[in-house]
């Protein structure tokens, strides 16, 4: 379910905050509460919501946030392959993902877990493909979100491709993407901007730079901010303080709105930060220092609408008590249901080769069967 945004009456008289980049003078980065909770209004960027709404918003970080860090502890303990955790880029997810409409249709890469959240996708469905008994739990057309898709790029080309049946089909509705700074940097990025733009195809790109591509800093792919870059293709692009979940909702919801309204794509810059590994199998430490994510934890999106909540009245002790119970009940449920997925039968890898049964892969089947069984011959 979507949250509205309607213009209306400033609620402080406070400019937009601005950022220096160091390399190319002042960019305006657009927020909407700052690092020290304090709401702020843009008068690009108008949003009005209901406490719930506020609350939910809230909400919704917390309980992403501990399934993230349930699904480390398990991959620790053996329980899953690998995972690639969202940590301290849950605003960019939860705001950008609140912003779509049910029948807008969302294309991940592998990290936008909160994203998953605000589709409506269980998490266990997210933490099977991690942990190898699935190629992802989810029908893509139930929730309009689809696989993961582990290669750096792909996913906007498929998305804009999605967007231009949208548009043939006259249907009215949008098409989110997300890549990251790292994917920034691949062919098919540029490819997608440029179908995009030339067919005026209903797709946003949303780009959460968290400053890392594994151990390459931004600063090392590119000179100039990722936003700019929709200029030459001649569409929007937009810079938000991606640790800010209003700023994020209030950004992508308009540029929803333009896709919609048949005016092209936009391209949003999340600025935001991996506080965690790119992985799993990464230890940041050997390339990043302390400092640089003490500074970014001071901006956590998690503490600074916590601040806003409770210093405006929203949030009391009785609702932090809730969230925590709920806090706890969600994971123990990822943590048994990880620990009892079935693991899928070996011959599941032949069943979705092709949509019709196939000759060649029936032969294979009975070959790879047939190879199985010596081995339990062999144990008699």
């Amino acid at each position: 379910m979507s949250v509205k945004s309607t213009p209306g009456k400033p609620r402080k008289a406070t400019s937009a905050r601005r950022r220096k980049t160091g390399r190319d003078g002042e960019q305006e980065l657009v927020q909407l509460l700052t690092p020290e909770g304090k709401r702020v209004d843009h008068p690009d960027y108008p949003l009005d919501l209901s406490d719930d709404e506020l609350r939910g918003l809230y909400r919704d970080m917390v309980l992403t946030r501990r399934f993230d860090t349930e699904a480390v502890t398990l991959q620790r303990q053996g329980e899953l392959g690998l995972w690639a955790s969202l940590l301290g880029q849950e605003a960019a997810q939860i705001g950008s993902g609140r912003a779509t409409q049910h029948d807008d249709y969302v294309f991940p890469c592998y990290r936008e877990h909160g994203v998953a959240w605000t589709r409506g996708v269980d998490p266990l469905n997210l933490l099977g493909m991690y942990r190898g008994v699935n190629n992802g739990g989810w029908d893509p057309n139930e929730n309009n979100f689809h696989l993961y898709t582990i290669v750096i790029g792909p996913p906007l080309l498929h998305a804009v491709g999605y967007a231009q049946g949208v548009q043939a089909e006259g249907a009215g509705s949008a098409v989110l993407s997300y890549f990251g700074d790292g994917a920034s940097s691949q062919g098919d990025v540029a490819e997608a901007f440029t179908f995009a733009t030339v067919s005026k195809a209903p797709v946003v790109f949303f780009c959460q730079n968290n400053q890392w591509a594994i151990s390459t800093p931004t600063t090392k792919q590119t000179r100039s901010p990722i936003h700019r870059r929709a200029a030459g293709w001649d569409f929007p692009g937009v810079l938000v303080d991606g640790n800010d979940v209003l700023a994020c909702l209030a950004v992508t919801q308009q540029a929803l709105r333009r896709a919609r309204a048949g005016e092209g794509p936009t391209l949003v810059e999340a600025l935001t930060y991996r506080m965690g590994a790119h992985a799993t199998s990464d230890d940041p430490t050997r390339y990043r220092e302390d400092s640089e994510r003490q500074a970014w934890e001071a901006k956590d999106p998690i503490l600074r609408m916590k601040t806003y909540l409770d210093q405006a009245g929203l949030a009391d002790e009785d609702f932090h008590a809730r969230l925590d119970k709920e806090d706890e009940e969600l994971a123990k449920r990822v943590r048994e249901g990880v620990r009892n997925m079935p693991n899928p039968s070996t011959s599941e890898l032949f069943d979705h080769v092709y949509a019709e049964e196939h000759t060649q892969v029936t032969e294979e089947r009975e070959q790879f069967a047939a190879y199985q069984a010596s081995f339990v011959e062999e144990g008699k």
